[in-house]
C-alpha cells in the first residue's frame, strides 16, 4: 500500500466537502481489498443530523458499489483555506462504521501531509468494537 498516494487522494477528495456552517473540511480514501480507492469528503446540512463524514461518504460509495473488505483509510481535515495544525480522527459513529466491514486490523492513517501522518489501526481508536462477530449464534 501506498500511503503517501492514499492520503494524497484524501487531500484531493477535501476539496469537495460542503461545509457552509463548520467550514472545517475533511476529505477520506479508502482502500479496498480489491486494491481500488474510493474517497468522500463531508456534507454537511442546515439540520446539522442530516451532515454526513468524509468517512462514511467513501464507506457508503464503496459498500454501494459491491467493495465488503478494506485494508486501510486516509483521512485529512482542516479549517477551510488553513494547512492542518493537528491530524483528523474518525468520529465516534465512523468508527463503528468502519468496523462493520474493516475490523480490529483496518489501517487508520490521520494525516497533516502525506509526509505527516499518525498511523493506528481501528482496534486501537475502538478498543472492544462491537461488530458482526458479536452477532453470530
Amino acid at each position: 500500500m501506498d500511503r503517501k498516494a492514499l492520503i494524497e487522494q484524501a487531500f484531493a477528495a477535501r476539496e469537495n466537502a460542503y461545509t457552509p456552517y463548520s467550514h472545517f473540511k475533511v476529505g477520506a480514501a479508502l482502500l479496498g481489498k480489491s486494491g481500488r480507492v474510493y474517497t468522500g469528503c463531508n456534507v454537511e446540512n442546515a439540520g446539522y443530523t442530516p451532515t454526513n463524514c468524509a468517512e462514511r461518504t467513501a464507506l457508503f460509495k464503496a459498500v454501494s458499489e459491491g467493495e465488503r473488505e478494506f485494508e486501510a483509510i486516509a483521512i485529512v481535515g482542516s479549517m477551510e483555506g488553513e494547512k492542518n495544525k493537528l491530524v483528523t480522527g474518525p468520529c465516534g459513529v465512523c468508527r463503528q462504521a468502519l468496523y462493520e466491514f474493516g475490523g480490529d486490523d483496518l489501517i487508520v492513517l490521520m494525516a497533516k501531509s502525506p509526509e505527516d501522518y499518525v498511523e493506528r489501526t481501528l482496534g486501537e481508536l475502538l478498543p472492544f468494537g462491537f461488530g458482526p462477530a458479536n452477532l453470530e449464534k
